[in-house]
């Protein structure tokens, strides 16, 4: 009887509970047809990574790095530090909430990535920045 314990609980210690992955996620919110694209090639190729080596963004770089209506994605995290002076269209894999409130209030339209991809399916005039 101790045996069979013993071997269930090896065998219950070995699993792991394992999220979907982010690429599964974004390639569910990704239209096909648009996917084939090489910007959201590239966007899927940065999805891939591990997390911890994904992108993170201030808003002080995307103060510098972009101007009045320009759009932008960051394969990434949006992170709060720093201001925005101007609006901007942004998608983002993750927003903290600081950068969520201060991209509103500075006037910005932040978007889902199935709301990018709608709009943006080629990726022509998008700024990738990260």
């Amino acid at each position: 009887m101790k045996q069979h314990l013993q071997a269930v609980e090896a065998v219950v210690s070995r699993r792991k509970v394992v999220k979907p992955g982010r690429k599964k996620s974004l390639i569910s919110q990704i239209p096909k047809k648009v996917s084939k694209t090489r910007f959201w090639r590239r966007i899927l190729e940065e999805a891939e990574r591990p997390r911890r080596n994904w992108r993170a963004v201030n808003l002080y770089k995307l103060e510098r790095l972009t101007s009045k209506g320009d759009v932008v994605y960051v394969p990434g995290k949006v992170l709060g530090a720093g201001e925005l002076t101007h609006p901007i269209t942004i998608s983002a894999f993750s927003f903290s909430k600081t950068a969520y409130e201060k991209l509103l209030k500075s006037g910005s339209t932040v978007l889902t990535t199935e709301e990018f991809a709608e709009r943006y399916p080629r990726g022509s005039g998008v700024k990738l920045i990260g």
